[in-house]
């Protein structure tokens, strides 16, 4: 094991080569659903495959994440694991929030854990985390003094008016604790990657509040700092609705996002300019960009092969999905 990201970066860049090129989505877009099957165990996530159903598509998907990105921190030592570690928190972000919006949407257990990524929580935990009756169980049950997901939904749910505010107010909870430990860690790409981040999701913030009929003062609580372009203008525009205020990022690095319509495009363009800041550190041969990268690729990689699953099992037209599963 070492304290520097060289061998954890050769390891990675074997594993991007491994990764579904982009030929299999296009092909499995219009496949049915045995024939996604059959296509799925020719490729790496064949020997996780151990049925023919839905539940066991998403299930390989989670068990060869954990193998192939869960097992990340364990190559590296030191500060060096410390970052990695920062990166999967992202995901173990992402799950509490997925299973708050599954419980809230009444899913079932099955297809809630079926969406989940891999992270730093004990999976284990995900199953009783899941059965919670409501999001201060869920808090009770999450007994990690020290991760900053658990404080964040802590306060969260401290502060929440309704269920909705929990998940914006995570985010604020969690993003300025990460941020500072990057900082910390001396990861300037981090950083840099997390304030792009953090405009991103006040993009996005402030366009949902338009639709909880926040104003005025209530709207600060919901604005995460420390991001890098978006100010205060532009969210509070959202908030009341103003989507035309994205035009003024038509010179910035969220031009792609500068003519969406609603809240489903700009969310879509956000996820494929996150993709693409986040394929920006692969440069960074000295520091967690690569990880980062590897990542976030592995993660949209699941969730297009959960997406094409559900669409032939369901035999949705395939112009429906295909804007969630591929970047233009």
């Amino acid at each position: 094991m070492t304290e520097d990201f060289g061998y954890l970066n050769a390891r990675i860049r074997v594993r991007l080569s491994q990764m579904l090129p982009e030929g299999f989505f296009h092909e499995a877009l219009r496949l049915s659903f045995p024939e996604i099957m059959k296509v799925l165990s020719d490729t790496i996530y064949g020997p996780d495959l151990t049925g023919d159903d839905l539940p066991d598509v998403d299930r390989a998907v989670l068990v060869h994440l954990n193998r192939t990105v869960g097992d990340l921190p364990r190559m590296v030592s030191g500060p060096a694991r410390d970052a990695v570690n920062l990166l999967l928190m992202r995901s173990d972000l992402f799950n509490v929030k997925m299973i708050l919006r599954g419980k809230r949407l009444g899913w079932p257990t099955e297809e809630i854990l079926g969406h989940l990524g891999a992270g730093t929580m004990p999976r284990g935990l995900y199953g009783h985390l899941v059965e919670a009756a409501d999001a201060a169980s869920l808090a009770q049950l999450l007994t990690l003094p020290k991760h900053p997901v658990a404080r964040a939904l802590r306060q969260a749910v401290a502060a929440a008016r309704e269920p909705l505010d929990i998940e914006i107010m995570l985010d604020q909870q969690f993003y300025g604790a990460l941020v500072r430990r990057a900082l910390q860690l001396d990861q300037p790409y981090l950083v840099s990657f997390m304030r792009f981040e953090i405009d991103a999701i006040n993009l996005a913030t402030g366009l949902k509040l338009s639709t909880m009929g926040y104003k005025g003062g209530e709207l600060e609580r919901f604005f995460l700092k420390r991001g890098r372009i978006i100010g205060w203008h532009i969210f509070e525009a959202l908030a009341a609705g103003e989507v035309r205020i994205l035009e003024e990022l038509a010179n910035t690095d969220f031009r792609a996002v500068s003519e969406a319509k609603d809240l489903t495009s700009l969310e879509r363009g956000l996820h494929c300019l996150l993709l693409a800041k986040a394929h920006e550190g692969n440069k960074d041969v000295l520091g967690a960009g690569l990880a980062n990268d590897y990542i976030l690729q592995k993660e949209w990689e699941a969730g297009r092969i959960r997406l094409l699953a559900r669409r032939a099992l369901f035999g949705l037209p395939a112009a429906i999905i295909e804007p969630e599963v591929f970047c233009h």
